[in-house]
């Protein structure tokens, strides 16, 4: 193909010249530099995200990520850990966990159960890695200073990332911990192959962590709901974006047997003023959310979420707290908020990873944007940019 020649100074470029250098530069563009979000996709959703439609949405919330890549078959190390903080000085604020199936584990749940607080940070990681994100937490807070009180009782989540990585090799260390915490900010989120979600799968496609908001109208008080996943749970067959049955659409199964024997890991974040009976109530509607995508929380997946706010109580001079909350009746724009924004979050985890080659040379594909977009569009669901 011939390049055309470039016009001379004060003389203008033909219509259809500009319309060909334009398709081909976004062509271009699109090959250098793939869309990593599923909106970018044309995927719709509904509800108003915030403006980095991230758990970081929520004012005072950070993300840290450190994330393990090197070598390669029976030793290869694909794993990471996500630390989520609901204030840079890890002061207590009204939390909640609900357990939908619990072949999982997340440390910490019996004083959040007992007293209705969130006293630490979180952290997401492997299996076996929990107790050195444990270990790791705890070094951190009696290390750091400024800190409202030293982590005793850390909160340490996990899902399992055998298939990829070399879980029994123990590659998380306690350093890794400690500089994802040191390192951790507000701004965009890393999603796909990061931190703690760097070695799983979701739904028979290369899945990890994905992130997502919405925000309240003013009318139902402004409020933000925002939702970290670590998505490592689903079959392949069940998969459904924006309605449509797309894991029967898109391709063979992998090597990997199409089982629900993952867990997924739900964070969720929100500045509305509630105690943690109603935090708890907003956990319980984060199974809504899987099950838009296809999620029947199979019997070998621990499926484990926990919900808190950052709003801040006044103090009374006599040290008493006066405390606000929602009435039931203006908790449903939460409840719709949780569940949109826990669906767009696992869809965006599954856009954003990629192809990855782990644990003894397996292979898990990510989920083919192209065909993905072609199964949306036939159904006459996909949003044209």
């Amino acid at each position: 193909m011939m390049l055309p020649r470039r016009a001379l100074p004060g003389r203008s470029t033909p219509l259809d010249l500009r319309i060909l250098l334009f398709v081909t530069l976004s062509a271009f563009c699109w090959a250098q530099s793939p869309p990593k979000r599923a909106r970018d996709l044309g995927i719709p959703f509904d509800g108003k995200p915030g403006p980095l439609n991230a758990i970081t949405d929520v004012e005072g919330v950070l993300v840290g990520q450190k994330t393990l890549i090197r070598g390669h078959g029976p030793h290869a190390v694909r794993t990471g850990v996500t630390v989520i903080l609901a204030n840079s000085q890890i002061r207590s604020v009204p939390a909640a966990v609900y357990c939908q199936n619990g072949d999982g584990e997340m440390t910490g749940t019996h004083f959040i159960d007992e007293e209705g607080y969130l006293i630490s940070p979180v952290a997401i990681t492997n299996t076996l890695g929990v107790g050195t994100a444990w270990n790791g937490i705890a070094k951190w807070s009696l290390e750091t200073e400024g800190l409202d009180h030293a982590v005793l009782l850390p909160v340490v989540a996990e899902t399992w990332d055998g298939w990829l990585n070399d879980i029994e090799g123990f590659a998380l260390q306690e350093s890794d911990v400690i500089q994802a915490l040191q390192t951790a900010h507000a701004g965009p989120v890393a999603e796909g192959n990061v931190g703690g979600g760097t070695g799983m799968i979701c739904h028979g496609f290369k899945g990890g962590i994905g992130t997502a908001s919405r925000r309240l109208s003013k009318r139902n008080g402004g409020y933000t709901v925002g939702v970290l996943v670590q998505a490592n749970h689903g079959e392949r067959r069940e998969l459904r974006i924006a309605g449509i049955p797309v894991g029967r659409e898109l391709a063979d199964e992998g090597e990997k047997p199409d089982k629900d024997d993952g867990s997924i890991i739900v964070i969720l974040a929100t500045d509305a003023p509630l105690l943690p009976t109603g935090l708890r109530r907003m956990a319980r509607r984060i199974p809504l959310g899987l099950a838009r995508c296809g999620s029947f929380s199979g019997t070998e997946s621990g499926d484990i979420f926990l919900a808190f706010s950052t709003f801040e109580p006044d103090q009374a001079a006599d040290g008493t707290l006066e405390l606000s909350s929602m009435p039931d009746e203006w908790m449903d724009p939460l409840f719709l908020a949780t569940v949109r924004a826990t669906e767009e979050a696992i869809v965006n985890a599954l856009v954003a990873a990629e192809t990855m080659k782990g644990y003894r040379g397996r292979i898990i594909e990510a989920i083919p944007h192209e065909a993905l977009r072609d199964a949306l569009r036939q159904h006459g669901v996909l949003q044209m940019k």
